[in-house]
């Protein structure tokens, strides 16, 4: 197994790697090891009991180079701020490959979230809202749902911070509820963005889609919308998924609609039945026998053990830093390629950027017209990473890395934020 490790250290090691692929001199970068700010708070919540209970949270900003910080929050017993800070910090290179005018943020609270109640979820997110109010706000930084956190969530930190402020700031956030000014296509806005870069490198790779057989771990909103896209539009077999119940799988492939439907009613795989399908476990689901494999869940899911035996040829990584720097480094010595997370799940950054234009606009899209525009952002950034990598000839990983170094430095260099008088 792979030796414990700060995610912000990896972070740091893959920039590092990446610089040194372009010769880029490490003063041009050093700022970017250096998230801006680091907001630690206290979230007092009475509980239904009457209670008082205490929590920890967490809002990191990493960079404003390009923009407003953008970034989810999230509500997870494990959430620290060494987690925070990596998780601020791709977000500010996912945002770069994907050329939208943020930087990177994140946020969370360290909590099981199935442990309260609906109010108590929601005291407890109003509180947090009134403590990072000072930090946050449309041109600042701008929030969004992540891990246990949804568009409800949203719509309560809306209504906190724009009583708070005195005026209707719904740009405040994205991912909201359509009544509070959230985005047609949002919800499948990740998922539909790793199913569009999932077909293009079988297509880079002169793969037929109806002859690839794909494994996804973690049938969350982000896991579940891919496999049904995967399924109904790029007409791939898939043969394996899996939530924290567990996973099944099919060599002939598993109903999807069937799945999908029972997962979208919050129900869990362990509950779920259908004819040829075999129980198996997270490690089996990840070194199942599959061509492309999908880990939709959270960080460091494949380490060096399954890093070396699992039989996928392809990797694309629709949740944040599902690898680990070691495992990075035996997959590219047994050549399977992997599509990196600040590429591959990009999606729901670009339509959350769509949300907020639309808000501040006060005018809003079909969800076709978003659709499109996401198809149009993920397709040129997908061809920025692998032009890169044939120019350099590097990774995926390195090569989606280079592209953002290039944008970030760039406009570090032009505002003279390192280099000016």
């Amino acid at each position: 197994m792979d030796k414990a490790y700060n995610p912000f250290d990896n972070f740091c090691s893959v920039l590092d790697k990446a610089a040194a692929a372009i010769d880029m001199p490490a003063n041009d970068y050093e700022i970017l090891k250096h998230p801006e700010k680091e907001l630690k708070v206290a979230v007092p919540v009475v509980m239904d009991d009457g209670s008082l209970k205490v929590f920890e949270g967490f809002r990191v900003q990493h960079s404003s180079l390009r923009g407003p910080c953008k970034g989810g929050i999230r509500y997870h017993q494990n959430v620290n701020i060494d987690e925070v800070k990596a998780l601020s910090a791709w977000m500010t290179f996912k945002c770069a490959v994907a050329d939208i005018p943020y930087g990177g943020g994140k946020g969370g609270i360290t909590v099981d979230p199935r442990t309260l109640s609906t109010k108590e979820l929601e005291r407890m997110t109003r509180k947090f809202t009134a403590a990072i109010s000072s930090i946050v706000g449309p041109y600042q930084d701008v929030p969004a749902p992540d891990v246990n956190t949804n568009a409800q969530i949203m719509d309560w930190f809306v209504d906190t911070y724009s009583t708070i402020k005195g005026y209707d700031a719904r740009a405040v956030v994205t991912g909201k509820s359509l009544a509070t000014g959230g985005s047609l296509g949002r919800p499948d806005a990740t998922g539909r963005g790793v199913s569009i870069v999932t077909k293009a490198l079988l297509d880079v790779n002169g793969i037929d889609p109806k002859a690839t057989r794909i494994a996804i771990q973690g049938m969350g909103n982000v896991g579940s919308v891919a496999a049904r896209i995967i399924d109904s539009e790029v007409g791939a077999k898939i043969v394996a998924v899996s939530d924290v119940s567990g996973g099944i799988y099919n060599p002939n492939g598993l109903n999807i609609p069937a799945i999908y439907a029972h997962v979208s009613q919050r129900k869990l795989l362990k509950d779920y039945e259908e004819a040829g399908m075999t129980r198996i476990n997270n490690y089996e689901l990840l070194t199942c026998d599959c061509d492309v494999l999908i880990p939709a869940a959270l960080e460091n899911q494949i380490n060096v053990e399954v890093a070396e035996n699992l039989k996928a040829k392809i990797i694309v990584e629709a949740a944040n830093g599902p690898t680990t720097v070691e495992a990075d480094a035996v997959l590219e010595a047994r050549g399977i390629q992997v599509l990196p997370d600040i590429l591959a799940n990009a999606g729901g950054v670009v339509v959350s950027y769509f949300e907020w234009c639309q808000n501040l606009q006060c005018y809003y899209w079909s969800e076709e017209e978003v659709n499109e525009k996401l198809n149009v952002k993920m397709t040129k950034a997908f061809g920025d990473v692998i032009a890169t990598a044939k120019k350099y000839n590097l990774s995926y990983r390195l090569a989606a890395y280079a592209v953002a170094l290039n944008r970030l430095v760039s406009v570090s260099k032009a505002k003279g934020i390192i280099f000016g008088a």
